[in-house]
């Protein structure tokens, strides 16, 4: 299962790669250059961007670092569990790293991965596989490179040293840069394999994570599903998000969204209700979204929210907020720990 054209993927992820290329001494602006991709973009928490865009900004870096051997594999070890929010506290609350491995398969869209992968277990071994044969030829290399230093970092970061990746496989030649890769992963490199993989011990698999939390697997796994479905933008109803969440706003209408995909409004409701969706359940599901957020991580007053949201006064908003909550916006905000400005 590898991220599909369709599906959006956060910024956060970009913003990694930026920041690594800013202490190689590229600029954001030569990062950016071509992608689309603006600055208030960047700066938005939970902001999300196109597989195109991610791209782009991929093919800047592997222009402006020609020279810098092992690039993919750099930046994937600049990832951890924290950088993957809801999709990495799940790994992490798994119960073994089988298990924590079968999640994060199920979920690979809210990872950084481009490689298709699946698990395998052959004799003592039990390893993941990278399959990166869908990937643009000219990213190929960068991007199988980052999925396996990020899969070298999760595996580390779950097992709090309790147990080594055994192996790096991969297939094809020596690459000439093999020793830089073994020095920057602190594991061997086989080569000649039939696939590309990370390999640990069979045992080590299936050993207790320090961080189990059964509680809390359940309640992850749930946030991940509905995340997952949030930033599909295939179909029709991630069409109408995309416009919600970008150039429209929370203040478009129906009518405003359908000229913007080039449907009728009558259309759009029929395609809507095929999905299972409406758009009134769409709009209200990223309002009450990012009320929650703006409530719990900003100091904005309550008639600005609601005006931010695209409410006409406040209690038009509260009343929505008490449906969605069972309380008022300024009660939920009180009860809420708020992150500081």
């Amino acid at each position: 299962m590898s991220n599909s054209d369709t599906l959006l993927h956060p910024v956060t992820i970009s913003q990694v790669m930026i920041n690594f290329a800013a202490r190689q001494g590229v600029d954001r602006q030569t990062c950016l250059l071509g992608t689309g991709i603006a600055e208030e973009d960047m700066q938005a928490a939970d902001g999300l961007i196109t597989r195109a865009q991610e791209m782009r900004l991929i093919e800047n870096l592997i222009l402006a670092l020609p020279d810098l051997p092992a690039l993919g594999f750099r930046i994937g070890l600049q990832y951890n569990v924290a950088t993957f929010g809801i999709w990495g506290f799940a790994l992490r609350t798994s119960r073994t790293l089988r298990d924590a491995t079968a999640l994060a398969l199920r979920y690979l869209p809210l990872s950084t991965a481009y490689c298709k992968m699946h698990t395998f277990v052959e004799g003592d071994g039990f390893g993941v596989a990278f399959d990166a044969h869908d990937v643009p030829r000219h990213l190929r290399q960068f991007l199988l490179e980052r999925d396996l230093a990020t899969g070298l970092n999760l595996f580390k970061e779950l097992s709090l040293a309790g147990f080594d990746v055994q192996a790096i496989e991969l297939k094809g030649e020596p690459l000439v840069y093999a020793s830089c890769l073994e020095e920057l992963s602190g594991v061997g490199l086989t080569f000649h394999k039939p696939r590309n993989a990370l390999v640990i011990r069979r045992a080590d698999a299936d050993r207790p994570l320090p961080t189990f939390d059964p509680y809390l697997v359940q309640v992850l796994d749930h946030q991940c599903r509905q995340q997952l479905e949030r930033r599909q933008s295939g179909g029709f109803a991630g069409q109408v998000r995309q416009q919600l969440l970008g150039p429209l706003g929370l203040v478009a209408s129906l009518d405003e969204v359908a000229r913007t995909l080039a449907v009728s409004p009558r259309s759009l409701r029929r395609k809507l209700d095929q999905e299972g969706t409406s758009f009134r359940k769409l709009l209200e599901e990223e309002r009450s979204q990012l009320a929650l957020q703006l409530l719990k991580n900003s100091s904005m007053k309550l008639d600005e929210l609601a005006i931010h949201l695209g409410y006409t006064d406040t209690a038009s908003f509260t009343r929505a907020f008490r449906r969605w909550m069972n309380c008022s916006p300024g009660e939920y905000r009180k009860a809420t720990p708020r992150t500081p400005d």
